[in-house]
């Protein structure tokens, strides 16, 4: 997607990028110049300790043998390769000895160093531009007229010691700043390099990663619009380079994933309310019409209200346990949890039963190996082992001539495993037992049996809030119902 400059600058990226393109700019002028200008005084001192080590030296030959032998040395010293500038003039400027040919007026007016740098003229360049101006007929070569032209333009420019002699004579001693302008000419090419490096660095990282951040957002904004047009099974892109944008990738999928998740239980919520709950209230009904139409004895009005009311109870229940498993499910649950005694419970549950099992001809037996505790809610915890112990006892009846249900707690590893498992008919089936957790879901088998098919799901949503897994494995013969919770850390 083509983005023009004022739309690229309004990214993150680009601006991020800019800042620190002009951060890097400032710290590199401010360092280049303070780099610069220390180095520049520093060349200044050691021209002017320098100059000073001059002077001295001609200081002794002039108290040796005066301006004879100072001339001498002055002249012998102006001739040497790589000389400094050394000039001895009249008392009126008129230049009699030395390697300077002429100097910027004023020069020599003012006793003691030179305020500011000044420019000069040594002697044989008088020679160089004669050169440069010659026409080449006159047998200057090309060569020679660009080398005196190129020495022609280039400035000279130096720092002296002007001294006044006993004499009157004036005395100039100085050194050429040439090697200080190349290094600041050199630090100023390094400066512009510099600038146009990291330019261009800001370039191609905007290119190769800020266009790539761009991309990825776009994709992520793409793909936000298709949720919020109401595609939930839509999901954002993930590279799988585990940067940031992957982990928030991973972590709003995760809660789509969620969202779906809820969606779909309300949906399955609305339609079994829909269709399981219209046979009890067209019960109700129909129990209310038959009782009214026609004469009836009070007995027999007196059974329809205990009859509808028992009805009501069981619709109240049902109602419960809906709303039970969907605060369960949405990870919500107004009860604290604590440390939870399961071998207690088993023996509660178990002993609250027994009743009823002996009634329906079944052995229900408990078998708690050790004492164990986990982290949960007591009331959770009982109320889903009573649906399962519940079921176990219905649905063992009849298909063995002596039905039993036993309870087991154990440990298994990092797990605490809580097991009720009966020898009835079972479910063969793994469709059948994946199926059996989910709401108002009534095997063929277990249809003859009163219930609303919310007692596994119950049991399950249970388990989730207590990060533990509810597991429907086949018993040879029979079921065996697994509740695993996490191990307790005691500390």
């Amino acid at each position: 997607m083509a983005l023009s400059v004022p739309a690229i600058m309004k990214t993150t990226a680009a601006r991020l990028s800019a800042l620190y393109l002009l951060l890097f700019a400032l710290c590199a002028v401010a360092l280049v110049f303070y780099m610069t200008s220390l180095s520049a005084r520093m060349l200044t001192a050691q021209t002017q300790d320098t100059i000073n080590d001059e002077v001295l030296g001609l200081a002794r030959a002039y108290q040796r043998g005066g301006l004879p032998v100072l001339v001498r040395v002055v002249e012998a010293r102006s001739r040497q390769p790589g000389a400094n500038l050394y000039l001895i003039a009249d008392a009126n400027g008129q230049i009699l000895t030395g390697n300077v040919q002429s100097l910027e007026p004023g020069v020599l007016e003012t006793e003691g160093w030179t305020s500011s740098p000044f420019s000069y003229q040594r002697f044989g360049e008088g020679e160089l531009e004669r050169l440069r101006n010659l026409p080449a007929e006159q047998g200057s070569t090309q060569s020679e007229q660009s080398d005196a032209q190129a020495q022609g333009e280039k400035g000279h420019n130096a720092i002296a010691l002007v001294l006044r002699l006993p004499n009157q004579m004036i005395m100039l001693v100085g050194r050429d700043l040439g090697e200080p302008e190349r290094f600041r000419a050199v630090i100023r090419r390094a400066l512009m390099l510099a600038l146009g490096m990291m330019g261009l660095g800001g370039l191609l990282i905007w290119f190769f990663v800020g266009r790539a951040a761009l991309k990825r957002i776009d994709s992520v904004s793409e793909a936000s619009r298709r949720i919020m047009g109401g595609d939930l099974s839509g999901r954002l892109p993930v590279t799988g380079v585990g940067d940031e944008f992957d982990r928030l990738s991973e972590n709003l999928n995760a809660m789509l994933a969620r969202i779906a998740t809820l969606n779909e239980g309300l949906k399955q919520v609305s339609d079994n309310i829909a269709h399981d709950l219209k046979t009890p209230l067209t019960r109700l009904r129909n129990r209310a019409e038959a009782t009214l139409s026609g004469k009836q004895k009070p007995t027999d009005y007196r059974q329809a209200l205990e009859g509808t009311i028992a009805e009501s109870d069981q619709l109240i229940k049902t109602f419960n346990a809906i709303l039970m498993i969907s605060r369960l499910e949405a990870g919500y649950s107004s009860e604290n949890t604590n440390r939870v005694d399961l071998a207690e419970a088993v023996r509660d549950v178990v002993e609250l039963y027994e009743p009823v099992a002996e009634e329906a001809g079944v052995s229900l037996e408990a078998d708690v190996r050790e004492a164990v505790s986990v982290n949960g809610n007591r009331e959770l915890i009982g109320q889903a082992l009573s649906n399962i112990v519940d079921n176990a006892i219905k649905y063992s009846t009849g298909a063995n001539a002596q039905p039993a249900v036993r309870v087991t707690l154990e440990r298994a590893g990092a797990d605490v495993r809580l097991s009720v498992a009966d020898n009835g008919h079972g479910i063969p089936d793994d469709g059948d037992r994946a199926r059996a957790t989910e709401r108002f879901v009534r095997l063929e088998k277990s249809r003859s049996q009163p219930g609303s098919g919310l007692g596994l799901s119950l049991a399950k949503a249970v388990m989730t809030f207590h990060n533990g897994r509810l597991e429907l494995l086949p018993g040879n013969p029979g079921l065996s119902v697994v509740m695993s919770f996490p191990a307790r850390e005691d500390h």
